[in-house]
Order: structure tokens, then sequence, then C-alpha cells
């Protein structure tokens, strides 16, 4: 067995016969094997637990003395993964998405996690020189502003970044070479530098001019394939073309064809007559309006993308639901990124737990789709408990949630709190609330706030909805007819 040359803590588990040893700091060890050692290799398979195992995996480590310049680095790398990996998991379960749906992301996200080693190594390139390991905070510090700027830019269609984020590697990746992670012969950087240089004459390439006239910049197009790579590959004429003329022929303006393919630059590379129009016929027989195409695939052009298998198994939920064919269609006209949710993490819990407060799922699906996309444990029962804490009854929440749907949706801290504390203010029942509980929906410094103090100035007193739902003009309407008494 390798001999210790340092004493760090043991940490011993009945598990296959194996000893481990934990240490925060892997570059604190130090091995030495006996050349009669029955033990082939010691393997590193995470940051805490060097495990002594003589099975070998593509992604372990060699260990041995002395370590060399490459093992030290690829070691950090292989720790740094983990590392990323565990803040992506939190970054989503902060955004409200369940643990297991999380995971799942993060597991089959592989380009992206390497991506986001790549932003490390540019944060912290000194650190990788000299070989020294980033700490947790270090490596949080450089990817949460990062991720909040990508959730920032994409909104609801962030998990669709993340999930079809390019992988640089190829099957091989984990058996990194002794360069640090800047590979130059990865797929990402023959697909930019296919795209960044001249041909023939010192034009650029086809597929660049043909997306510069349709008002692209340079840059856009290098992140499209940082994105996705094989976009650089499209034919103009077979890939490009043929769905820009569909996209105009639906009514999208041809300013808008840049977002689209920025957002979905997959849609080029869908077959139009055995994929996208079969998929264009089915959401249409479901109820879709055809004549609202450019408007759905400007919102959500990942729809179009989907398997119909998947496409399938939401109707079929929402159908389970109750929802009518007719209503399906308008949900998904006017919000097509529900069919991003999963049936099994958002949907079906959601609706669940809406029942379970006295809501009307099926409903509420149709007011307020956007609340199905929803965690149920770090976003809709804060909510509810909020309401409970102030002593209103389940039934009054559910009957605040079938006249309100998107109050689940709203920010505690930023919405409903400071709202609720200026509405104490007013001194209204609490049924007020139960019975407009738009109320929460209105902004308190450009609309509650002024309109109290201009009802309150002419010395009369309406009740919440004559308050604030109503025009300027009409509530000066009513405000001079209650000061007359007409």
């Amino acid at each position: 067995m390798a001999c210790l040359e340092a004493s760090p803590p043991l940490d011993l588990r009945p598990a296959t016969g194996q000893l481990r040893l934990r240490t925060r700091n892997l570059q604190s060890w130090r091995f030495s094997l006996p050349s009669s050692s029955s033990c082939k290799a010691c393997t590193l398979v995470s940051r805490q637990r060097p495990i002594c195992n003589a099975q070998s995996y593509a992604d372990e480590l060699w260990v041995a003395a002395p370590q060399s310049p490459a093992s030290v680095r690829s070691r950090l790398l292989a720790a740094e993964r983990e590392e990323a990996k565990a803040v992506l998991s939190l970054f989503l379960r902060q955004k409200g998405l369940r643990s297991t749906l999380a995971s799942r992301i993060v597991n089959k996200s592989d380009g992206f996690i390497e991506h986001l080693v790549s932003k490390l190594q540019i944060a912290y390139r000194s650190r990788y020189a000299e070989g020294r390991e980033l700490s947790t905070p270090e490596i949080r510090d450089a990817l949460l502003p990062y991720l909040e700027a990508l959730s920032r830019e994409h909104g609801d269609s962030l998990v669709e970044v993340v999930e079809n984020f390019a992988d640089p590697f190829s099957m091989e990746r984990e058996a990194l070479s002794s360069t640090v992670l800047t590979p130059t012969s990865s797929n990402k950087q023959k697909a930019v530098a296919r795209i960044s240089t001249p041909i023939s004459g010192g034009a650029l390439p086809e597929l660049v001019l043909y997306l510069l006239d349709l008002g692209m910049d340079h840059e856009e197009i290098k992140n499209i394939v940082c994105k996705f790579p094989a976009f650089a590959y499209y034919n103009v004429e077979r890939k490009i073309k043929p769905l820009v003329e569909l996209l105009l022929d639906l009514g999208v303006p041809r300013s808008s064809i840049p977002g689209i393919i920025k957002k979905r630059p997959q849609l080029c590379g869908i077959s139009m007559s055995d994929n996208l129009k079969p998929m264009m016929t089915y959401l249409e027989n479901i109820g879709v309006n055809k004549t609202q195409w450019s408007k759905v695939i400007t919102r959500f052009p990942a729809l179009l993308t989907y398997s119909r298998n998947k496409v399938e198994t939401t109707v079929s939920f929402l159908t389970e639901l109750g929802v009518s064919k007719k209503n399906i269609g308008k949900i998904l006209t006017r919000c097509p990124h529900l069919m991003s949710y999963s049936v099994d993490d958002n949907l079906r819990p959601t609706a669940e737990y809406f029942r379970s407060i006295g809501a009307d799922a099926a409903s509420l699906i149709q007011k307020s789709p956007q609340a199905f996309g929803l965690n149920v444990e770090a976003k809709l029962k804060p909510i509810t408990e909020f309401f409970l804490a102030r002593e209103f009854s389940i039934e009054e929440i559910g009957i605040m949630v079938n006249r309100f749907g998107i109050i689940h949706t709203l920010s505690l801290e930023q919405n409903l709190l400071p709202k609720y504390e200026f509405f104490l203010k007013m001194e209204y029942p609490r049924s007020e609330l139960v019975k407009f509980p738009q109320y929460f929906g209105y902004s308190l410094e450009q609309r509650i706030k002024p309109r109290y103090a201009q009802m309150t100035g002419s010395g009369v007193r309406l009740i919440l909805n004559q308050m604030l739902s109503v025009s300027d003009a009409r509530f000066e309407e009513i405000l001079e007819k209650k000061r007359t008494g007409v």
C-alpha cells in the first residue's frame, strides 16, 4: 500500500475493503509506492477522497511520487469540474428548480461544465500556472455572477442553453492533456476558426456573409458557434436560407430573425420536410393559432425543436388536467415555453400543490402557465406560508390564487412584503385583498401610493378595485362623484 509521508485524519468506512482518506487540500498529500507494492494505482475520484483502488477509470488520475506538473494540473481540473457542477446545481435550485431536476440537468451538460471550468481558468490564470487549488468560495465568486448574467440574458431559455451548450471535447475528454484546458483542436475552436478565417480571395465564408447581411455582427455569429459549433458547418442554401424564408412567410419580421437564430441555432439544422413542418401541422391541429406563428416562434423558437414524444406527453397531461383541446392551443400560442417544463418535475407536482390549497389547476394553467414552472418547495410554499402567517386561511389563499393566478410568481421581498405593509397602513380589512388580490400586481410607487394619496386628499374612501383598476380619467370621475354625492 502507498506509504503516507503526511498524517491526515482518517475516515474509515466499511466500503468494499477500501480505506478512505479525507483532506481539503489535495496538494498536501505525498505518496510513495514501494516497488513491491501490490497496489498498482492510487486514484483520485473526488476532491475530498483519495481512494487506493487497483481499478482505473478514464477520468481517474495516477498519483505517484514524484508528481508531474501534468498530473497536478489534471487533478486540479477534475476537482474544479466537480465544484463547477455543484455551483451550477446550487444556482438552478435557487432559480426554483427541484433538486432532482437540477441534478439531471447538470449531469447531462458536460459541455457547459467544461465552459465554466474555462471561465475559472481565465479568472484565476496565475493560480493555474502555479498549480494551486482554488477554494470553494473563490469558485463561487467567479461563477455565480456569470450564471446570473446568463439568466438575465436568456430568461426562461437558460436551461436550454445549459443543456445544449456544445461539448468541446471528444469521448475521451476526461483524459486531459498536459495543456491546461485550452485544447487548440477542440470542436469549438475549429468551428470559430472556420467562420473567422477568410477563404480564397480574402472574403469571409458564405455563412458569415449571409448572416451579416441578415443583420448580425461577427461577434454574435462567433457566440452562436461557441454555444453550438455545428452551426459553423451548416450549408447556407440547404439549411439557413430555407428556414429564413419560412420565417418570413410566417410573418416574422426580418429584423427578428437574428434573435431567433441566436436563441435556438439548432432550428437551422432540423429537416424542413421530416420534422419542422410536420411539428407545425401537429401543433396547429391541437389548436395553436396558425396566424400567430410569428409571435410564437419569436417568443420561444425551441418549441419547434422538441421531439413529437415530448410534445405529446405535455399535451396528454394538459388533457388529463381538464384543459380542452381548444384551450391547449391557446396556452401554447400565448405561452409556448410551457412546453419546456417537465411533466414529472414541474407540471404535475405544481398542479397537485395548487389543488391542495383549493385552486383550480386547469383554470390556473390557462391563465398563468408561468406559475407551473416554479419549484413547489422553494417558491410556491413560501408564498402560501407568507399569507398563512398573516392569518389568511387556506380557503382565502385558494380564492386569491383563482382570482390572480400569478400571485405565486411574485417576489416575497420586492413585491408582496412592501405592498402588504402599505396595505396595512391604508387600514383596509383583510377581506379586501381576498376580493382583489390583483392589488399585488400594481406598482407601489407609480400606482398604489399616488392613487391612495389622491383619494385621501379628496376626503373619500374607495374599495381597492375602484382605486386601482380604472383608468386615470375614470378614477377622477369616481372621486368627483364621491365628493359631490352625485
